[in-house]
């Protein structure tokens, strides 16, 4: 290896560990915040209120990714010098938000009847200026990511998140209605907007150059196909619920979907607006990239076995200390819910190597099987169980594809199957350790009675999980301890 590509590679592994350590930082404060946020406005605000803007934000990303033109992960994706395809972008985003926007106000009666809620439509009406603010944002932000300076994607988001929060909070304790939610999510997507020209030099105007925009939807147009798919399976059990179970049982299902899926949530976009870029510039060194891939996987799972472990464990207590005993009728749902995080974020790995290759399609093609899974068993399981069936159903479809997903993704890396089970083997063990000391101590110490002890059996499962992992660093060579000081310290 020359000496100015190894200086190369050094430079971006750097850049993506710093980027990593930004992602990470901003996820953590912003889902700080919105954990504060749920905790303080379920004791406020009702089930019924979050299930109607639960119907206004489905409704908005019905629209939304029903257009979805993927020119982001183009841009990213691409190699060369992407300043001559922005203005283009730009363009087609602003034609794209006007035209939901518009549609959003005049279908809103549509939706309000479909869910047998009328209160909803003004509800909809008012928070499809969300998606004209989306719409006029810089597009040069897509540098931060393409480049991977996240510490000015870090200032760009976090100035929504702190909007959101104060507005939803102060609107919460003013209004007590479902009112401080829209508020909340207006005031956050708005200060973007105008933070986004404040941060970024990059000044777009609008372009009637639309021959860029069809050369970007050569590849964006699998990222539409996969967003859509990913939609139905993701938010499509939302739908049938609060059609079929209605607006207060919808709330419940949210409220345990966010809670058991926030930290699943948070990895899976740390990992894909990281490895994305990262991925893009190393897809012609396939040695380089299955060792960025499986270092990834390493610590992506490492994360989430012991945080699914305690949500799981831990869910009944959470709820009924934090929330209230109103919110106690979506444990069950919410502890399968957890399953199906710890899933979700493993798989995410997989997304970025698709996308960096050029081979998005492959994402797409697995998720329209799960897809028909979903639709399949969904009814019955929902009528018998209801949200606890639903929520077995979401994961229930998902167990089948995995496999072949991860399959494909490592005949890609030319990872050989030891590598990679290694890998999710050993945490597995670490969280059945970590359950089974929470559980013990729950029922043969002490039991939960206040935070106090919640938080000390957290303490006593953390404890059990990295005993476990010092075990295995020293009988199988694990290496999640030198994995870890070599990525986030030097």
């Amino acid at each position: 290896m020359f000496p100015n590509e190894k200086n190369h590679k050094e430079r971006l592994s750097q850049r993506v560990v710093k980027g990593g350590f930004w992602v990470f930082s901003l996820r953590l404060v912003h889902r700080l915040f919105s954990l504060a946020r749920i905790v303080i406005l379920a004791r406020i605000l009702a089930p019924h209120d979050f299930g109607l803007m639960g119907i206004a934000m489905l409704t908005m990303a019905t629209l939304e990714t029903f257009s979805q033109t993927g020119f982001q992960q183009a841009l990213i994706q691409k190699k060369d010098n992407v300043e001559s395809y922005l203005n283009s972008a730009w363009t087609v985003s602003i034609l794209r938000g006007i035209i939901l926007f518009s549609i959003l106000y005049c279908i809103a009666p549509i939706a309000a009847n479909f869910f047998k809620v009328p209160e909803a439509k003004s509800i909809i009406q008012v928070i499809g200026f969300s998606v004209l603010f989306q719409a006029f944002t810089n597009i040069g932000v897509i540098y931060f990511q393409k480049e991977l300076e996240f510490n000015k994607q870090f200032i760009y988001q976090l100035s929504g998140t702190l909007a959101d929060f104060i507005v939803a909070v102060s609107a919460a304790f003013i209004l007590k209605s479902v009112w401080a939610l829209v508020f909340g999510i207006l005031a956050g997507d708005f200060v973007r907007c105008i933070v986004s020209y404040i941060i970024h030099p990059y000044k777009p105007h609008l372009s009637s150059d639309l021959g860029k925009a069809k050369e970007l939807f050569g590849f964006g147009k699998w990222i539409l196909g996969s967003s859509i798919i990913m939609f139905l399976t993701t938010q499509g059990d939302d739908i049938f619920v609060g059609k079929l179970l209605g607006i207060t049982m919808l709330g419940f299902y949210q409220m345990a979907y966010k809670l058991s899926n926030m930290p699943a949530t948070e990895i899976t976009h740390t990992i894909s607006q990281v490895t994305f870029p990262a991925y893009s510039k190393l897809q012609d060194n396939i040695p380089k990239l299955r060792e960025a891939y499986l270092k990834v996987l390493q610590i992506t799972a490492f994360l989430s076995f012991p945080i699914a472990g305690l949500i799981f464990v831990l869910a009944p207590d959470f709820t009924k200390i934090f929330l209230g005993e109103k919110w106690m009728p979506m444990v069950p749902a919410m502890m399968v819910l957890a399953l199906w995080g710890l899933i979700r974020s493993i798989g995410a790995t997989k997304g970025p190597i698709y996308q960096a290759v050029g081979k998005p399609g492959i994402a797409t093609k697995l998720q329209f099987v799960r897809l028909i899974l979903l639709v399949i068993i969904i009814y019955p399981f929902t009528i018998k169980w209801g949200i606890l069936g639903t929520s077995l159903t979401v994961l229930l479809s998902i167990l089948p594809v995995e496999p072949i997903s991860f399959y494909l993704a490592m005949k890609i890396i030319k990872c050989r199957v030891w590598e990679f089970g290694k890998l999710i083997a050993l945490p597995t063990l670490g969280v059945t350790a970590m359950s089974t000391a929470i559980l013990a101590s729950k029922f043969f110490i002490f039991s939960i009675t206040g935070m106090v002890s919640f938080f000390a059996l957290i303490a006593i499962g953390v404890i059990a999980y990295i005993t476990m992992a010092i075990i295995f660093d020293w009988l199988f060579r694990y290496n999640i301890r030198e994995t870890i000081q070599k990525q986030f310290f030097g």
